[in-house]
């Protein structure tokens, strides 16, 4: 029995008003529009949206070794919300600015562990926090060998990155989920698909 085809809905959205609350870093509006509700009522709604770009994150990976390749570094937002030392444990990421996302990838990737990245794989795309942000996380892996290390990693200092990198057993990386000492989503999220296919199939398809 094939499965049943879900039709998107028609134009449920009808913008009233646009208003910039900040520009300084990244966008911050403030949208007050008419939505239709599943039982064809329009009901008005008021809804404030970050706009700060689409992004890629990956997850480098050593099937030999079963370990995965992972940064360090202080996030201010992080500190500000409980988290004592604002040390977070993430996988290497940045924003697109304008690149396409197999580009930002490569350039981040170097530029925070000094790897090369020789055959990145797309996994899937994940809007990380829909109330109110808008981006979109592109995520992808690659395998890496010691030889593709070019340089030491670390980040760019001239924009306050001090990035630490760390190589990590893929089986201690999910205990330290469930510790509580990895705490980022999108690296959760990396590790456990990891975790999940096994690194022998993470990329099994062909690479981009």
């Amino acid at each position: 029995m094939s499965a049943a085809k879900i039709s998107p809905p028609a134009a449920a959205v009808q913008i009233l008003e646009e208003r910039v609350l900040s520009d300084d870093w990244y966008v911050l509006k403030k949208t007050r529009f008419m939505y239709r509700r599943r039982d064809g009522d329009w009901q008005e709604l008021v809804r404030e949206t970050y706009d700060r770009g689409n992004g890629a994150v990956l997850l480098l990976f050593n099937t030999a070794r079963e370990s995965v390749v992972l940064t360090r570094q202080f996030r201010f937002p992080a500190y500000v919300n409980g988290c004592a030392d604002g040390l977070l444990i993430e996988a290497c990421a940045g924003l697109l600015d304008g690149e396409d996302p197999l580009s930002c990838i490569r350039r981040e990737a170097q530029e925070e562990t000094g790897y090369i990245v020789r055959a990145p794989q797309k996994l899937f795309e994940v809007y990380m926090s829909p109330g109110s942000v808008t981006e979109k996380l592109h995520f992808f892996a690659a395998e890496y060998v010691d030889s593709d290390r070019a340089a030491s990693g670390g980040g760019d200092s001239a924009e306050g990155e001090d990035i630490e990198v760390l190589e990590i057993p893929l089986a201690k990386a999910l205990h330290m989920i469930k510790a509580g000492a990895i705490q980022d989503g999108k690296t959760i999220l990396l590790l456990q698909h990891a975790a999940l296919v096994g690194l022998n199939h993470l990329c099994a398809r062909r690479p981009l």
